[in-house]
């Protein structure tokens, strides 16, 4: 096979996965799930119906992803972290009808033990801390932290942790102590620069 399957897990029809994938104890896959390549699902992980997982996702053990849950390319699910997908449950009302959905987008990192309330946009490259509660949509590159999340800084491609000064000019840059990629400050949020920009 072109993808790993440990012999507890459970995979619907209709799922579709990529090459090099590795699927481990307890996993269940829900029909119309689909799961890209090289990607790592840990023990217990539950996804679908119908979700999507990019390619080089990393999910860790015990996560559920519930309709309506979209995961690009690169994303990192920590251990135990939670999706929602209805805001007001009631286990005796019926709500499928108003699942909202919720995307995270490239190379974001979502934290051990953090909860993502349904209905919002995790931006790329984002840094969601472990045990924080996003209850709103989060920036690319933005490092959230505390229940409910909010921004604490700000988080490089490779993940060095990038500490905001709100004493900057609007247009000061920061450069990656690591890797040295760029970043320009635009309004209250970073996005990245280019080298060609001369930063």
């Amino acid at each position: 096979m072109e993808y790993f399957v440990h012999s507890s897990a459970f995979i619907d029809e209709g799922v579709t996965i990529g090459p090099r994938t590795k699927i481990w104890h307890f996993c269940h896959l829900l029909g119309g799930t689909s799961v890209g390549s090289d990607c790592v699902l840990g023990q217990n992980v539950m996804a679908g119906p119908d979700v999507r997982i990019g390619h080089r996702c990393r999910i860790q053990n015990n996560v559920s992803l519930y309709r309506g849950v979209t995961l690009e390319d690169g994303v990192f699910c920590g251990p135990s972290m939670v999706f929602t997908n209805v805001n007001n449950p009631r286990a005796f009302i019926e709500r499928k009808s108003e699942f909202r959905p919720t995307l995270v987008k490239q190379g974001a990192s979502l934290g051990a033990n953090c909860t993502v309330v349904c209905g919002h946009t995790i931006g790329a490259y984002a840094f969601v801390g472990a045990g924080a509660v996003v209850t709103s949509d989060v920036p690319d590159y933005a490092l959230m932290l505390g229940i409910p999340a909010r921004i604490q800084g700000w988080a490089c491609r490779c993940g060095v942790i990038l500490s905001r000064d709100r004493t900057w000019p609007a247009e000061r840059t920061l450069e990656c102590p690591q890797c040295h990629d760029r970043y320009r400050q635009s309004g209250e949020n970073f996005q990245a620069a280019s080298p060609r920009e001369g930063l």
